[in-house]
């Protein structure tokens, strides 16, 4: 094994000032230019930190002392939150968070050498308690059932019950659910020995309904004592309208397996966004932040200057909520899903909604794209939001070669998204505008961000 040939070695102590913040919201301290990244260390404050790992350009540290706090330092932190990762920058104010998701997207388009205004991110009245959907693993800690998190960057369940950035009704049902499971000494899955029954119990709730739904994740088809804990789950939580099983057979990391069966109940809750009413299965992508949705669905449909003659194509379109958000402004609307389900989900919240101009494609947005653009298929405007790894280049070439006039873009990683509009202006389009911020995830390192691509 080569030495490492490092500034600091392993359980060494030092002092040194933070000057900055990783994308994962971790305090960067520097020896001789060589980064140790710092949990729960913020900008502006010299820490005493002991070096925990250290490996060939950079190293991982804790802090033992902080010698000089920040004045942006939020002192009401939910230390299980960071310790986890749930909350990575709970320990900054949140007028702190928002400047650093702003300069996080200055700095990217900087990188890749983009003109670009950023603007200041908008913010929530009240930036904790917004998760509408909660997914917490169940695993046996000194014996016992237990719910919690992840410890970062490991396996270890953390036990809790406030998760600080989940609705405070979705936390105390996981406390039902769990007391349940523990009464009818029910057998947590364990990763190791690939044994156990429960692996994850998953809670939605709707944000103007309060319908929730309850599914156990179970790794057999069979649920002990399945009637007794339904029972139990009705009596305890009035609001539940849906209890399902979910079987996950396989030894992976995916949460969720392809077999639903519903327990009691409906198969689905509902909620509504922008006025228009979603039914919402288990496996449905929905906006866990509908206050902040309803914001940066608004914003897009805005920016995107709609007067009712347009054809408009939705990729990624999910259940259908933008889709369905625009249909009024549109002629047509056009969507695309790769998921099979969410394609049915969104057929169905149109017919629920009574939309007839709008239609839903399966396939992959990229292929699809490449299909309408050798159609000669002229669209209007494109409405884009793609997961985390960003467009194809097969997408932005399609799309840009169907000259829309306008291309509506929501990011959730700042990343991808300057990397793909250096590709999109590279193909003739421009930024119309800025680039605004929407802070969708508080308290995380994640930011949704809404920005408009016309033709040059």
């Amino acid at each position: 094994m080569a030495k490492i040939n490092a500034p600091v070695y392993k359980n060494q102590e030092l002092e040194g000032e933070v000057i900055d913040l990783t994308y994962q919201g971790m305090g960067v301290v520097k020896v001789e230019d060589y980064p140790i990244f710092v949990v729960d260390a913020v900008p502006g404050e010299v820490v005493k930190l002991g070096v925990t790992k250290v490996q060939k350009n950079f190293a991982f540290g804790r802090v033992i002392k902080r010698i000089r706090e920040s004045d942006e330092r939020n002192h009401e932190v939910n230390q299980a939150a960071l310790t986890t990762g749930i909350a990575p920058l709970a320990n900054l104010t949140y007028d702190a968070q928002l400047k650093f998701k702003q300069n996080q997207i200055q700095e990217l388009f900087k990188k890749m050498h983009i003109t670009a205004t950023i603007e200041p991110t908008i913010g929530m009245e009240n930036p904790i308690g917004y998760r509408n959907k909660a997914q917490v693993p169940v695993r046996k800690v000194r014996g016992q059932l237990t719910t919690g998190f992840y410890r970062r960057n490991s396996h270890q369940l953390v036990p809790i019950e406030d998760y600080y950035i989940q609705d405070p009704a979705i936390d105390a049902a996981i406390i039902v659910v769990r007391d349940l499971m523990r009464h009818y000494q029910l057998d947590a899955y364990d990763e190791e020995t690939h044994t156990g029954d429960i692996r994850t119990i998953m809670v939605r709730r709707g944000y103007y309904s309060h319908e929730m739904m309850v599914v156990i994740v179970t790794r057999r088809n069979k649920l002990p004592v399945a009637e007794m804990l339904v029972e139990g789950i009705k009596k305890a939580l009035p609001e539940v309208t849906s209890i399902i099983q979910n079987v996950n057979s396989e030894k992976t990391n995916l949460i969720m397996g392809s077999k639903n069966k519903t327990l009691w109940g409906a198969d689905y809750i509902t909620d509504t966004l922008w006025g228009k009413t979603f039914e919402i299965g288990p496996m449905s992508f929905y906006q866990v932040n509908p206050q902040t949705t309803e914001k940066l669905y608004s914003m897009a449909v805005e920016k995107a200057g709609l007067t009712g003659e347009e054809l408009v194509i939705d990729a990624y379109s999910g259940i259908g909520t933008i889709s369905l958000s625009v249909a009024a402004k549109a002629r047509r609307v056009v969507g695309v899903e790769i998921v099979q389900g969410a394609v049915e989900d969104a057929k169905r919240n149109a017919k629920i909604n009574g939309i007839e101009n709008v239609e839903f494609e399966l396939g992959k947005a990229e292929d699809k794209m490449v299909e309408w653009q050798a159609a000669e298929l002229q669209p209007d405007v494109i409405f884009v939001d793609p997961p985390r790894k960003g467009l194809t280049p097969e997408l932005i070439d399609a799309a840009t070669g169907m000259q829309p006039t306008k291309i509506v873009y929501i990011s959730c990683n700042p990343a991808t998204l300057a990397r793909d509009a250096e590709h999109l202006l590279a193909n003739g389009y421009q930024i119309d505008g800025s680039v605004q911020p929407i802070d969708q995830f508080p308290q995380t390192t994640h930011i949704e961000t809404v920005t408009v691509f016309i033709k040059a």
